[in-house]
């Protein structure tokens, strides 16, 4: 169950901080309106607060949700904006996959 709340955790967070982020890029970038900024920066303060959630220290948390921001920018960009990833985009994916998993199950050996 730790397992399952942790990973909710850390693509919420991705979540969180992709969209604040694409908030400010769509107001700043596409001449959206600007109230998307403030609203962008609101949805980066609920991802700040999301990782607080986290048993881990921070390091770890925060180096296991690098690779997960990757891997939901990776699958953001393939629903929302039509990409396609070529072969570098799947090894550097798969890749980050395994250091995920090291770094994970690293953490499981230790007791918190």
């Amino acid at each position: 169950m730790r397992i399952i709340i942790a990973v909710f955790l850390f693509v919420l967070a991705a979540v969180c901080e992709t969209t604040g982020l694409l908030l400010g890029w769509k107001a700043v970038k596409e001449a959206r309106p600007l109230w998307f900024i403030p609203l962008g920066i609101l949805v980066l303060a609920i991802y700040m607060f999301v990782n607080t959630f986290q048993t881990f220290s921070f390091g770890r948390s925060y180096a296991l949700y690098g690779g997960v921001f990757i891997l939901t920018a990776i699958v953001w960009a393939m629903l929302f904006d039509g990409f396609r990833p070529d072969r570098g985009d799947v090894l550097g994916a798969t890749i980050i996959l395994i250091g995920i998993a090291v770094i994970w199950f690293g953490i499981a050996r230790q007791t918190h």
